[in-house]
Order: C-alpha cells, then structure tokens, then sequence
C-alpha cells in the first residue's frame, strides 16, 4: 500500500480537490494533519462530500486550529504548541493520502515546518497553478524534495498555461500525473471522471 502527500506550491493551488480526486482514484484512505481555520466546514469534510466510494476513511487532524493562519500563528493563539513527534499516521491497511498546510516550508512551530512531517516513504505529489511566479516557486519545491531524496510527482492545476508547464516539465523532469483544469464546479461526478483519468498514473 502507498502513502501520497499531497503539497502545494501556495496556498489555495488547489490541493483539497487534488486530495479527493487521489482518494476516489484508489478509494484510499484520508489525513489532514493539521487543519487551521474552518473547522466547522473543514478539508476532511470537504473531501468526504466529494466521494463516491465506501471503502475510504476519513482520520481525525491531529490539530485543529481556529484561525485561518500559518500553523504556528495558529497554534500560538490557540494556546498550544505543534509537536512533530505527536503527529503519526493513521494505521490503516489501506492506501493513505495525506493533505498538507500551505507549501513546504509552512512552519508549524518555531523550528520546523511542514517538511518535517513527510517521510521518506511517501511518494510526494506537488500541486503547480500557473501565476506570476508559480515557476520559481514549483521549481523550488520540487528540487527540495528531490534533494531531500522523495519520490516526486506534479498535478498542474486551474487554466493550462502552455509555456509554463512546459518548462517546469523540462527543468524538473518528473513525472506529470495530469491536469485538473478550471472546471465550473467540482462534485462527485467530476471528481470520479478525474479518478478514472489519474489511476493509471499512481
């Protein structure tokens, strides 16, 4: 069974509906570690509405903070320190996909960062949306993992931009799972069509 964390190369790239759709493609289980803000209205609940199948669970944050800001913003003025060593998967038997805070390099407290809660077993997929600076920033993100020695893949996001992908495929040279393009809407029916499209690629 494999574990995928799921990235971003910002905030709202487009990472929540990337995690649903790798959920209903291999009817994996789900794990946000770290929620901030929105709880009432949270990522894991966001995908459990998109998905079709039964096998898939849904495991509890390990955090779940109040306020919509940086993890350690957010831990801070909910009166609680972020503990690495206390954020552990799920045990599960089944595929596992776990959805990150931000980019990278979010802190979650004052010495680490969101990096240092992936592993080296998981396939990590980085989540690129073209816009003034995406390149840097996708670039950046994927040469650290490939650095760190992770197995990388990209799912470009929102409206093709052809000249940028294209050279982040050429510079990168990792493996493009697909595209989630800029869609009216995104409901069951639209996540499972994704499914089907990316499965073979996982």
């Amino acid at each position: 069974m494999k574990t995928y964390f799921v990235t971003g190369i910002s905030t709202e790239v487009g990472k929540t509906i990337t995690s649903a759709i790798l959920v209903e493609a291999l009817q994996a289980d789900y794990w946000k570690p770290i929620q901030a803000g929105e709880l009432d209205n949270s990522d894991t609940q966001k995908v459990k509405r998109l998905i079709s199948n039964k096998k898939s669970k849904f495991h509890p944050n390990s955090y779940a903070l109040k306020t919509p800001m940086s993890p350690h913003a957010a831990a801070e003025i909910d009166a609680v320190t972020i503990n690495v060593k206390d954020i552990k998967a799920p045990k599960t038997k089944n595929h596992l996909v776990i959805e990150g805070a931000g980019g990278l390099l979010v802190p979650v407290n004052q010495n680490q960062t969101i990096l240092d809660i992936i592993i080296p077993e998981y396939h990590v997929i980085v989540v690129s949306r073209h816009y003034l600076g995406s390149i840097n920033h996708t670039l950046l993100t994927v040469n650290l993992l490939k650095e760190k020695g992770f197995q990388v893949s990209i799912i470009f996001s929102g409206k093709e931009h052809e000249t940028t992908e294209d050279i982040i495929i050429k510079m990168t040279k990792v493996p493009i799972i697909g595209r989630i393009d800029e869609e009216p809407y995104f409901d069951k029916n639209v996540i499972l069509e994704y499914a089907e499209l990316f499965k073979d690629k996982l």
